[in-house]
């Protein structure tokens, strides 16, 4: 896969590698890491390589809903976050759910997980966005570490769900 010299240059953390938005052609490597994170490491049932496939095919063609960032080494997807776009009443401006940040289990211990967020909060930063939230499992202390280390604070909110 070819990109150009001025997206490399902007999206490169080093040698070969570079973090970049998801294109078409990362199809036939994300939707694999992606069920991976879901199946292998959320221990969710598997929704199918459709279903995933469909999800990022949506957020490729309603950019205004989300994007993807991936971790790429020559040609290789190394690893994943995923922003979902919503609002903030209170301050008026768009937010950012920060909704997954996958590194392959290959691929931990070299800063990829640290660059992603990184990356995720330049993009929120440039695109003035409100704020990027976030959670994690409560047992998934590695990155509770990650999150800490980047800056990152227990909101003052508490996050509620129903099924």
């Amino acid at each position: 896969m070819k990109i150009s010299k001025h997206i490399a240059e902007h999206y490169k953390w080093g040698g070969e590698k570079m973090i970049r938005p998801v294109m078409k052609e990362d199809l036939p490597q994300i939707v694999p890491l992606m069920l991976s994170y879901i199946v292998d490491f959320y221990k969710r049932p598997n929704p199918g390589e459709t279903a995933v496939r469909k999800l990022v095919q949506r957020l490729l063609d309603h950019p205004d809903h989300g994007i993807q960032f991936i971790a790429e080494e020559e040609g290789t997807i190394l690893g994943f976050a995923t922003l979902y776009f919503t609002f903030s009443t209170l301050q008026v401006k768009r937010a950012a759910i920060l909704n997954d940040l996958f590194v392959h289990a290959d691929a931990r211990g070299r800063k990829i997980g640290g660059s992603l967020f990184k990356h995720c909060l330049q993009y929120i930063r440039d695109h003035s966005f409100a704020y990027m939230q976030w959670e994690t499992a409560k047992d998934n202390h590695v990155a509770q570490a990650l999150y800490n280390k980047m800056g990152g604070h227990v909101s003052d909110w508490l996050v509620y769900e129903i099924k």
